[in-house]
C-alpha cells in the first residue's frame, strides 16, 4: 500500500465519486478511511469516529463481525466463484435460498432471485413484475406507480421509479410509463396537511386517482420503501401500506417493497413490510444481507410470482447477472443471516433507535436550524435542517456541510443528503455510542 502523502496528493485525482461531481470532490476532498473496529472508523490522519452512517445503511452487524469475515475466507477456499446460469449452482447458494424462504415466510415470500446489489433487486422486481403479467396474458401492464421522493438506485429503471429529479433529470429521458404519486411527507406536503393519518388517506386516494386516470390495466406493479430512506427518513402513518396493498389488490397490481435499507432489521422489524403488517409480492433486499461485506442482493417472490412461473413451463426468466448467487457472497448472507438473529439486533436497533430519535427531538428545542426531526422507527433518523423555521426555507448546502465536518471533527460520521442529516448506525450501537453521536451533532449545529 502506498504511503499517506501518496494517498493525498491522488485523492479524487483519478477516481470518480458517486453522488457527487468531480469538482465538488476536488474542492472538498474526500475523507480517506483506512481503519475500522466494531462500530467506529478510522481516517488515515489516525481521527476516529462512531459512524453514524452504518457504511451506507448496510453495515448493520459492525465492522468486527468475525463469523461473516470467517465465512468468507472458508468459501474461497473451497469454491471462490462459479456460475447459477442454467445448467449449474453451488452449495452456498442453494442453503441461503432455503433459509431466506424461512426468514421470509411472515412475510408470505418464499422464492429468492439473487442479484450484486440493491439497484439490481429494483430492476429485477420491475422486470419480473412486466413478465408476470404477460405470463398471464395482460401484456398491456407494462406501467410502473411509485412515491415522489422515494430513492430505488442508479439503473434505468430504478432511476425511472425515483421519486427525486436529483437522480433523473441529468439522464433523461428514462423508462417511459412510470407515474409518481405525493409522499405521506408530513413535514412538507401539496396538500398541507399536518395530520399523519389524514395525509395518509389523501395519499392513498392519490393513488386511487392516478389509477384511475392511467388505467388499471396497463400498470403492472407499485414500488415503495416502506419508509423513505434516501429521500429524509419518511415514515408514513401506519395505516398507509395496508391502504396501499388493498389498492393494488382490487386493481391486480402488483406491490413491490424496495427494502434494500429496511429488510433485516433496520426499522426494529425484521423487514419494513412486517412493520406495517403487510405482505408484498415482492421484496427488494440488498445491503445488510452481507453486512457490506460482499456486493450481494435478493429479490424475495410471494406465491402470486411462484404461481405464474412455476406453473408455466413456458416461463422463462431471460435475466440475470454474472454474479448472482456468487457463493462467497451466499456465504457471507448464510453467516450474517445467523449472526443477526443470534443477537437479535431487531431488539437493540427499536431501543437506541428511540435514544437517537428522543435526542434530536431535544436538540429541535435548542437549535432553530432544525425544522423536523423525523424517525422513531428503529435506527433510522433525519434531522431537516432549514434556514428559517416559519418559511421553512431549506438551508444552504455550506452550512449543512459545516455541521457535518464539525460533527466529524467532535466524534461523529452522519450523512448531509440535501437539507437532511441521516442517522443510520449500526444495529450493534451502543448507548455509549449514542450518546457519542448526538454530542457530535450538538458540537455541529452549535457551529451555526
Amino acid at each position: 500500500m502506498k504511503d499517506s502523502n501518496f494517498l493525498k496528493e491522488n485523492n479524487a485525482r483519478f477516481m470518480w465519486h458517486p453522488m457527487t461531481s468531480p469538482q465538488d470532490s476536488k474542492d472538498n476532498p474526500p475523507k480517506i478511511i483506512t481503519g475500522s473496529s466494531g462500530v467506529r472508523i478510522t481516517d488515515i490522519d489516525g481521527h476516529s469516529v462512531v459512524d453514524a452512517v452504518g457504511g451506507l445503511w448496510n453495515v448493520n452487524l459492525g465492522y468486527s463481525c468475525q463469523p461473516v469475515k470467517d465465512a468468507i475466507t472458508a468459501q474461497l477456499e473451497t469454491l471462490p466463484y462459479y456460475s447459477t446460469f442454467r445448467g449449474a449452482s453451488n452449495d452456498a447458494a442453494i442453503e441461503l435460498s432455503y433459509e431466506l424462504g424461512q426468514f421470509f415466510a411472515p412475510d408470505g415470500l418464499s422464492r429468492a432471485f439473487f442479484t450484486s446489489g440493491g439497484s439490481d433487486s429494483v430492476e429485477t422486481a420491475l422486470r419480473l413484475a412486466r413478465q408476470f403479467h404477460k405470463l398471464r396474458g395482460e401484456a398491456g401492464r407494462v406501467k410502473f406507480l411509485s412515491l415522489k421522493k422515494g430513492y430505488h438506485g442508479t439503473h434505468i429503471g430504478g432511476a425511472s421509479v425515483n421519486g427525486n429529479a436529483n437522480f433523473r433529470t441529468a439522464y433523461e429521458p428514462l423508462l417511459p410509463g412510470c407515474y409518481h404519486i405525493p409522499a405521506p411527507y408530513t413535514y412538507r406536503n401539496l396538500f398541507n396537511e399536518t395530520d399523519p393519518e389524514r395525509l395518509a388517506q389523501l395519499c392513498a386516494a392519490a393513488l386511487e386517482d392516478e389509477i384511475a386516470f392511467q388505467g388499471a390495466n396497463t400498470i403492472a406493479a407499485m414500488i415503495m420503501e416502506p419508509i423513505l430512506g434516501a429521500g429524509g427518513v419518511i415514515p408514513p402513518h401506519k395505516s398507509f401500506a395496508p391502504m396501499v396493498r388493498e389498492i393494488c389488490d382490487r386493481h391486480g397490481i402488483l406491490l413491490i417493497t424496495d427494502e434494500v435499507i429496511t429488510a433485516y432489521g433496520r426499522t426494529g422489524a425484521w423487514s419494513g413490510a412486517r412493520l406495517w403488517g403487510i405482505q408484498p409480492d415482492m421484496m427488494c433486499t440488498a445491503k445488510a444481507i452481507t453486512n457490506g461485506f460482499f456486493p450481494f442482493g435478493a429479490v424475495m417472490l410471494g406465491e402470486k410470482m411462484v404461481a405464474a412461473f412455476e406453473d408455466n413451463p413456458s416461463a422463462k426468466i431471460g435475466h440475470g447477472y454474472t454474479y448472482s448467487g456468487h457463493p462467497v457472497g451466499a456465504a457471507a448472507a448464510l453467516a450474517c443471516l445467523e449472526e443477526m438473529q443470534r443477537l437479535n439486533v431487531v431488539e437493540n436497533a427499536a431501543v437506541r433507535g428511540t435514544q437517537l430519535f428522543e435526542g434530536c427531538l431535544a436538540l429541535k428545542e435548542r437549535y432553530d436550524v432544525i425544522g423536523d426531526v423525523r424517525g422513531g422507527h428503529g435506527l433510522m433518523t433525519a434531522i431537516e435542517l432549514v434556514g428559517d423555521r416559519a418559511t421553512k426555507a431549506p438551508i444552504d448546502a455550506v452550512s449543512a456541510g459545516k455541521v457535518q465536518e464539525v460533527a466529524y471533527q467532535s466524534g461523529a460520521m452522519v450523512r448531509v443528503s440535501g437539507a437532511n442529516l441521516i442517522l443510520s448506525p449500526p444495529l450493534v450501537l451502543t448507548e455509549e455510542d449514542a450518546t457519542t453521536i448526538l454530542s457530535a451533532l450538538d458540537a455541529g449545529l452549535a457551529a451555526l
